[in-house]
Order: structure tokens, then C-alpha cells, then sequence
């Protein structure tokens, strides 16, 4: 088993590590944890500080923070781990942890070794190439398999919607037998140019990107074979009907019925999984899924299983007992696509959030229950999640809970899974980080070693339900018994993030710890998942639709109330609010539509108008702009500028290619005009992270300097 970690706590560096497993069913003990790869090692006086521009790209889709070693890949038979460290290409042989290291071509990056370990593909400038590492037949050698020589054109690179808003963050892929490459070819060209630029140095020229805001052009997408076996490559394209009304490819890889890929339409109500059986076919169209809606994605699926069976989730109706609904696994049958066969209904309050793997035998998943499930032992509610397993070959046979429930309630889920081996996440509440848990053949044999830093906050949370909906609230009081008494009164901070695709209210300790900070700080804290956030059933999500302004703003202010009339230290006359990226278009609304409720906010990084936020996410909540701009209006922060009465803080990284600058200051500018006063925070080269250490450690304290002046201390 290979991990990367770092050599401590206060160290961003990571190395690679290994664990040899049990390869005898009947022992039962791990070897040694061994040092494989260390960066100090490997670079040997090289800077590796100086990423591509590609490689800084891929690790902000990703909200990778760590130095070092941050992505690595292994051959079929784990003899060797190559990673690109410092424009090389570093080969590990994992037998004797001794390397080599071939210089690749200038930009270097997302190395993959071919399955026989005899090559390795990677990118660089646009091109997907391979570097020969066979021995000892033949020297290294590394050449170019596909190239055109237009910086707007990439081969073998995930798209920025691709990595922003579906988490496919690859773009190519080898076949079993190393002889071919799966690639997909980008084509940024009818995609809008925008600038980032970089005020702090003028002397500097903008750095262009092409981002594909709501309404406008897609990237044009397509995928080709490249038969790399002899020296002169060739390829084919895979006709998909990749094109304007089906831009986006959700998925491609080679599995054993050869190559699957997913499509979605320009609406996402559409997905379509396509297979090609052998390279001479043309693909097959293997099912067409539709919702009125829109396709909420479930990683892990969908999965072929053989030519005639698809593995999907399904959202089922509401019910008296689940009246937002669940996401229930399914059998499709691909040549009657409208006979599906559910296979968790014996679990209806079951909501499915991950396939982990599936086989013609089980299924393993992650999921959270909303109700308590007969016959099970299962914690409830979004902020709990658990692993599981059912088998698809005895259909009567219970599930199996491999982690989570009522007897270790936390969130659960897998990091690793390969035949019998599997290793699973866990953290809990009741003790700071996460445990790796290594389980083979069925037992737990030992978890990975932590060199984790202990909190120095220690977070005391009240997890509540809300309102008809019971929406999950999470409740920070002051650690000072003197500030917890009925008669204090206590400033309340609101903490969201609130929209889709991330929660705040779980069942882990280091998620309480900032708000649990600010808490300490004198403040009573309140975070509420809202309409709109995941693990609540699809029509808890669905709320959005057409309106990313009224559910969520209308359930923090139901979570407010029901904290504060469980909480009589909560003072609801001194209420503040802050958030980032979703967080902060909350905070700025909160303010902007309800200054009765909301008394002052911080908005990190907002997205004050969804017609410059991209495609893929505005147009699944909002519909297209240029066919209906009214859900754009509605959600709109700037056309409210006039009606500030409040105090508003901004804050916007410069260098954010995600949600950029120009979302903050067109706020501004519009407060401006109508003579508003506000503070404008501008972080001179910080993205949508903020993670350099300095900024994001006064950061903190500038938004608890504006909160104190604002909502005052507590009242004894």
C-alpha cells in the first residue's frame, strides 16, 4: 500500500510511503511502515517551487495545499512509483526504494506509468508524450504522441470544467495491454479569454485564461485512441457526440468490457454512457439517463457490469417517513433501459453518496441514513457516514457496515480499495484528525501512523435539527465556563458555507475547529446546512433550482432562530455573518436582503453574479442566461447595492481564477455608486485558497477585528 505523508505536523512537504500488506489470507500482521520517496532526497538541490503554469492549475482544481510529492502513479504489478518532481521524471523501484530520474520536456507534469512499467506518459506544453523506461532493450526515450502546435489546443489534459465542477481532473488513460492510450483532446478556442493580472507588479503581463462564464461558449471536447506500440503513432477518434449540446465528458477509462465513457448535456438532464467492446467498433450507446431537473452526479457511477447490466443511483420520490426523498442504488437493463431494478429499497431511508466498488458479487458504498434503518444499528443524519457493503449476488442478505453507525459515529469513507484490501477514512467528534484503517480478508489489521500536529482549540458543539426540514446546525459556545452561563449575552457570528456540494455540520472534530476559534474569541457561532447542501435527499438539493438566493438565505435564519431558542446566551440583536466562495455570496446576501436579522458581514471571495461564475455550475442551478436571464437577476448580489445598511466587509484574492476578482469589485464599484460605505480587502497573489500561512493566520484576526468593532463583546 502506497500514501504520501509529511515528516510532521508543521511540515508541507510530503513524501511517499509504503506498508507491505499480508499476501498469506491467513496473516493478519502489516510489515513496516518504509520511507519510499523523500523530496529532499530526490531533488538533491533542485527547486522545485518553480511548477508550471499547468501543474499550479491542476493543484488549485484539486485544493491541494501540500509541497513535495503530491500525485504519483504505480505499474500493474507495484514494482515501481514515478511522480515529476522538479522537471524530472523520477522513477522509484518500490523492491530496493532506489531511484533514477530522466529529465522530461520543459512544463512537465501528470505522470502515468503504462500498466507493464515499461513506459510512461505525461504532459507537457499542450502534448501528451511518453518516455520509454524499459530495460534493458532500450535507452530512455521520450517522444510525442499527440501535439498541435496552438496554445488553446491541449491533448491529454483535464478541461477546466471538467476539474472545477465534475472532479475529473485526468485526461487520458492507458489500456490494459500498454499498447494504447485513451486521450481527450481540448479545444479552448471558442472559449472567452479573461485576464488575470497582477496589480501588485505592473511590470508583469496578465496572465490569460479561458473560462467558459455561464451563457457563453464551452471548451469543444473530443477523444482519440493512439496506438502507441510502433514508432509512428496513429490514432482514431471515438465519435461520442461530444459537441455544443454535449459538452461535458463526466468519465473515460478501460475497464474489462473495454472502454466506458459518460457524457453530459448542456443542461444536465441527460447522461449518456457509451461503451466500445473492441478499438476496430464504434461505441455503443449504453444507456440514456434523463431528470426534469438536472443529473446529480454520484462518484463511482455509472458502471457497466456486463454488456446488458448498469449500476446507477436513482432519486426516488418523497414519502411520509422520507419527505426529501433518497438516493437509492439501481440495476439498469441497458437493452430496456426503462427496466430498472432497485437494489436498496430494502433500505429506503438510505442515501447513497459514493460507489466505492462494485462487482457482479457486492457493491461497496458510502452512504448517510436520514431515518433510522430497520434491522441496523445506523446513526442518522447527513452529518454522519458510514461505508457499506450489499451483496448483489444474495439479494436477502443484510448490509454490511464496515465503518460508521451508531457505534462509531462519525463520517466514514474509503480512501483506498483493491480486491480484498481496502483502507477507510475515519474521524469522529470525540478525537482530533483522522484515522487510515487498513481491513484485509475481512478483519481491521492496523491504521497508518499520524504525525498530525494536536489541535491547540478544543471544539464543545451542540448538533441540532431545524425546523420541518431539521436542517443540521452545529452550535460553538465560548470555552470559558464564565461566558456559557444564562445571563451572558453573547455576540452570534453566523459560519456557513451553505450551498452545494459541501457541508460544514458533520461528525468530525477538525471540522469544528475554526468556528470553535471564533467562538473562543467571545462569539456565539452558528453554522446551518441549508437547502441545497448534500446528504439531505434530492429534493433537499433541488431547492435550488432557479433560485440560488432563496432557500439558502431563508434556512440560516431558521437555523439562527432555533439556536438561539435553545441557546438564551445567544443575543439575536447583535448578529454577524460571514462565509467564503458560496459562504461569501451568503453573507453579502444576508445583509443585503435581511439587514433586520443580519447586523454586520464578512463575504470571502463572492460570487456576487452567477453570469460570471462558469458553466457547468451556474447553468445546473439557473438555466442558460442567454435563454432566460431572469434566475440570474434573481440571484444577483449587485442590482441590491443600493440597499446596504449595514456594515459589509469584502475580501477577494487577485490571483482567484476560479471565482476572480472582478465579482468583488463590480460589487464594489456598485456600492460605490450608490454611495454605500463598505471595506474592499484585496489579497495581492492569493487564488480561491488561501493557503500561505501568514495571510491565512491574519486573515483571521482582520475578520474578528471587524466582527469585535461591529458586534461588540460579550454582556455579563
Amino acid at each position: 500500500m502506497f500514501f504520501l505523508r509529511s515528516a510532521s505536523g508543521d511540515d508541507p512537504v510530503n513524501q511517499l510511503w509504503t506498508i507491505q500488506l499480508p499476501t498469506d489470507a491467513n496473516r493478519q500482521v502489516l510489515g513496516p511502515e518504509q520511507l519510499l520517496a523523500d523530496p529532499a532526497v530526490v531533488l538533491q538541490g533542485h527547486d522545485e517551487h518553480d511548477l508550471p503554469a499547468a501543474e499550479r492549475a491542476r493543484r488549485e482544481r484539486l485544493r491541494e495545499t501540500a509541497g513535495g510529492i503530491t500525485a504519483y502513479s504505480i505499474d500493474r504489478a507495484a514494482t515501481k512509483v514515478v511522480f515529476i518532481l522538479a522537471g524530472r521524471l523520477v522513477v522509484v523501484s518500490t523492491g530496493s526504494a532506489s531511484f533514477d530520474s530522466f529529465e522530461v520536456a520543459a512544463g512537465g507534469y501528470e505522470a502515468q506509468i503504462s500498466p507493464d512499467g515499461r513506459r510512461v506518459a505525461y504532459l507537457a506544453d499542450g502534448a501528451l508524450r511518453v518516455i520509454d523506461i524499459g530495460e534493458p532493450a532500450s535507452a530512455e526515450r521520450d517522444r510525442v504522441i499527440a501535439h498541435e502546435y496552438d496554445p488553446d489546443i491541449t491533448w491529454g489534459a483535464a478541461d477546466f470544467t471538467a476539474s472545477e465542477e465534475f472532479d475529473r481532473f485526468r485526461g487520458y488513460w492507458w489500456s490494459p495491454d500498454s499498447n494504447h492510450i485513451l486521450a481527450v483532446r481540448v479545444d479552448n478556442t471558442p472559449v472567452q479569454t479573461w485576464w488575470i493580472s497582477d496589480p501588485a507588479h505592473p511590470e508583469q503581463t496578465p496572465t490569460s485564461h479561458r473560462y467558459p462564464a455561464a451563457g457563453t461558449a464551452n471548451a469543444d471536447l473530443s477523444v482519440a485512441i493512439w496506438n502507441i506500440a510502433s514508432d509512428d503513432p496513429t490514432s482514431r477518434e471515438v465519435d461520442i457526440g461530444l459537441d455544443a449540446e454535449y459538452p461535458y465528458l463526466l468519465h473515460a477509462d478501460w475497464t474489462e468490457l473495454g472502454i466506458v465513457l459518460v457524457t453530459l448535456d448542456r443542461s444536465q438532464n441527460h447522461q449518456c454512457t457509451y461503451r466500445l467492446l473492441d478499438l476496430d467498433d464504434a461505441p455503443v450507446l449504453a444507456n440514456d439517463q434523463y431528470r426534469s431537473v438536472w443529473i446529480e452526479l454520484t462518484s463511482g457511477t455509472p458502471r457497466l457490469f456486463d454488456e446488458t447490466r448498469l449500476l446507477t443511483t436513482v432519486a426516488s420520490g418523497t414519502t411520509d417517513v422520507e419527505p426529501e426523498g433518497t438516493v437509492q442504488l439501481a440495476m439498469v437493463d441497458t437493452v430496456d433501459p426503462q427496466n430498472a431494478t432497485p437494489i436498496t429499497t430494502s433500505l429506503p431511508n438510505l442515501q447513497i453518496r459514493s460507489v466505492a466498488q462494485a462487482t457482479a458479487q457486492h457493491v461497496v458504498f458510502q452512504a448517510s441514513a436520514s431515518q433510522p434503518i430497520t434491522g441496523l444499528n445506523v446513526a442518522v443524519g447527513s452529518e454522519f457516514q458510514m461505508v457499506g457493503e450489499l451483496a448483489l449476488d444474495t439479494p436477502d442478505a443484510p448490509m454490511i457496515v464496515w465503518a460508521g453507525g451508531s457505534t462509531e459515529p462519525g463520517q466514514h469513507s474509503v480512501a483506498a480499495l483493491d480486491g480484498d484490501v481496502m483502507v477507510i477514512r475515519s474521524a469522529t467528534v470525540a478525537s482530533p484528525g483522522a484515522r487510515f484503517r487498513i481491513f484485509a480478508n475481512g478483519s481491521e489489521l492496523g491504521v497508518v501512523t499520524s504525525f498530525a500536529e494536536q489541535p491547540i482549540v478544543v471544539p464543545s458543539v451542540a448538533l441540532l435539527k431545524a425546523g420541518l426540514r431539521q436542517l443540521p446546525v452545529a452550535v460553538y459556545l465560548p470555552t470559558d465556563p464564565a461566558l456559557r452561563e444564562p445571563g451572558v449575552s453573547l455576540p452570534i457570528v453566523m459560519d456557513p458555507y451553505g450551498g452545494p456540494h459541501a457541508q460544514r455540520v458533520v461528525a468530525s472534530y477538525n471540522a469544528h475547529l475554526s468556528s470553535q476559534w471564533l467562538a473562543d474569541q467571545g462569539f456565539a457561532v452558528i453554522v446551518v446546512d441549508g437547502r441545497g447542501t448534500p446528504g439531505n435527499g434530492p429534493v433537499f438539493e433541488e431547492a435550488l433550482h432557479r433560485d440560488l438566493a432563496g432557500p439558502p438565505l431563508a434556512d440560516q435564519i431558521i437555523g439562527l432562530l432555533e439556536a438561539a431558542s435553545e441557546f438564551p446566551q445567544c443575543d439575536l440583536t447583535r448578529v454577524g455573518i460571514k462565509g467564503w466562495s458560496f459562504g461569501g455570496y451568503l453573507a453579502a446576501l444576508a445583509v443585503l436582503k435581511r439587514p433586520d436579522v443580519f447586523h454586520c458581514a464578512v463575504a470571502g471571495a463572492p460570487v456576487t453574479d452567477w453570469r460570471l461564475y462558469d458553466t457547468a455550475y451556474s447553468e445546473r442551478y439557473l438555466g442558460n442566461p442567454s435563454e432566460d436571464d431572469e434566475p440570474y437577476a434573481h440571484s444577483s448580489l449587485i442590482d441590491l447595492a443600493s440597499g446596504l445598511s449595514r456594515p459589509l466587509m469584502i475580501i477577494h484574492g487577485l490571483a482567484d481564477d476560479n471565482v476572480v476578482a472582478a465579482h468583488s469589485l463590480q460589487l464594489s464599484t456598485a456600492l460605490l455608486a450608490a454611495g454605500k460605505p463598505h471595506e474592499f480587502l484585496p489579497l495581492v497573489g492569493v487564488t480561491h485558497m488561501t493557503p500561505q500561512p501568514a495571510v491565512a493566520e491574519h486573515l483571521q484576526m482582520l475578520q474578528l477585528d471587524f466582527l469585535r468593532r461591529h458586534l461588540g463583546s460579550p454582556r455579563v
